[in-house]
Order: C-alpha cells, then structure tokens, then sequence
C-alpha cells in the first residue's frame, strides 16, 4: 500500500510540474533549453544539397524589418542568404538560435546576409524575444506570401541560398550551425560564384 501511495505523491508532483510550466508559458523554454543540449555536440547539422537536388530562388516577396520598413527580399541577390523560418513557441527553433547568433557574429555581414523569419502572429512578440535573449541578428516578418520554393509547414526550416540564387543546403527542423566546417562552407559560396 504505500508503494502505491508514494506513486500516486509522484506523479501529482510531476503533473502539476507540468501544468505549472505550461500555464506559466516556461515549457516552451525549457523544452527548447533540453534541446539546446541535444545540439550541442553538433550532430545535426543542416543538409548540403548535392547539384541535382538544388532548387532556383524567387526572390519574388516583401518583409517587413525591424522599424516597420518594408524590404524587398530582391535586395539580397547576389548574396549568400542564411534564410530561417522560427517562432517564439516552437521549442527548435529557441534551441537553435544561440548556435545561429554566435555564427552571425563571426561572418562578414558583406558576404552573407541573416534573413530571420518570424512566422509569429504578433512581430512585436518576436522583436521583444530577440530583445530579451540579446540576438544581434536582423529578424523580419513576411509581408507578402513566401514563394512556394520556401514553403513548409515545419519550423524551423532554414535554406541556404548561394549567391547565384540556389538553394544549396537545407534543413527542417533544428541543427547545429555554428561549426568551423559550416563557416567554411558559407564562405566557400561566395568564392565559387565569385
């Protein structure tokens, strides 16, 4: 019998964990923290598409920055484009952007352009997030559809656009970005198209 008793004490603890997490708003941050962890040996990592499987760009669409502005995504061709779809709920996409914003730091800014995506209803609860965490990469909203090229319904989902306008890596779902081999892929582009 009180075998029985103490399972029924831990699960009640270990549901109302729960419940306080979620009605607090804090799973998604802790999911997204345990996530971090799985990253963090950079197992996943985004996939390098071979020359069959690389797709044209449309840079057909709007987004809309930081200060409201509009921004034709054609001001970025010619450039390598780091192009990721996020949201604040979705616990991936909060595991991964540390590990994105530390690449942003150690890229020229020149060579390749961060194209964040917030697909949040709400922008400003995207601005204040990246505010809150400290993020020094641009994010954006859409302000028009995304063309069909960059369609998912899984975030995150980044798409690595080469300066010549092909998508040449991607990846749905979280990865680990920020290693020396990926940097040296991303500056590579440039040079190939160069």
């Amino acid at each position: 019998m009180p075998k029985i008793k103490r399972e029924i004490i831990e699960w009640v603890v270990l549901i109302v964990v729960f419940l306080g997490l979620y009605l607090t708003g804090m799973h998604t941050q802790v999911i997204g923290l345990i996530q971090r962890v799985v990253l963090a040996p950079g197992l996943i990592k985004p996939d390098i598409l071979t020359k069959e499987e690389q797709l044209d760009v449309s840079y057909d669409f709007e987004l809309m920055d930081a200060q409201g502005r509009t921004v034709s995504f054609e001001n970025f061709r010619g450039k390598t484009v780091f192009l990721n779809l996020w949201a604040t709920w979705c616990p991936p996409c909060i595991a991964e952007m540390p590990d994105i914003n530390d690449l942003y730091a150690k890229m020229d800014s020149n060579d390749i352009a961060f194209v964040m995506i917030s697909r949040d209803a709400d922008f400003k609860k995207a601005l204040n997030f990246k505010d809150k965490k400290g993020y020094d990469f641009p994010i954006y909203s859409a302000a028009s559809r995304l063309p069909q090229v960059f369609q998912t319904n899984s975030i995150p989902t980044t798409y690595i656009i080469s300066p010549l306008g092909k998508i040449v890596a991607k990846r749905k779902g979280m990865a680990k970005y920020d290693s020396e081999e990926f940097r040296f892929f991303l500056k590579n582009l440039k040079i190939k198209s160069g």
